[in-house]
């Protein structure tokens, strides 16, 4: 898929996040297209459709906005904390396979 059939997808998803009455997310974005958050954070014209439709939809700061924004953080702080596990537990591997591979030597 090209950067040109990347935007716009993301145009159209966007559209239907805001015609259904959901937010604009990078997080939804990413599951609505298919296309990575890294890719929509990384390309600047794909940031800045998200960008600019994030601010036609964003919620004025209410609680239930502030609840939602929390509910949203910590699900893509367990997953960032899931994969730093996930990478210590490889580095433990690789740590211990170092170390028999000197004993052997």
């Amino acid at each position: 898929m090209t950067a040109t059939d990347h935007l716009a997808t993301v145009e159209n998803a966007c559209a239907l996040l805001e015609s259904t009455g959901e937010p604009v997310t990078f997080t939804a974005v990413a599951e609505q297209t298919g296309i990575s958050r890294t890719t929509l954070y990384r390309n600047t014209d794909i940031r800045a459709v998200i960008e600019e439709h994030r601010a036609h939809t964003q919620t004025p700061r209410t609680i239930s906005g502030l609840t939602a924004e929390i509910g949203h953080l910590r699900v893509a702080l367990e997953a960032i904390a899931d994969r730093v596990r996930a990478q210590e537990e490889r580095l433990r591997h690789l740590e211990r396979r170092q170390k028999q591979h000197r004993k052997t030597n």
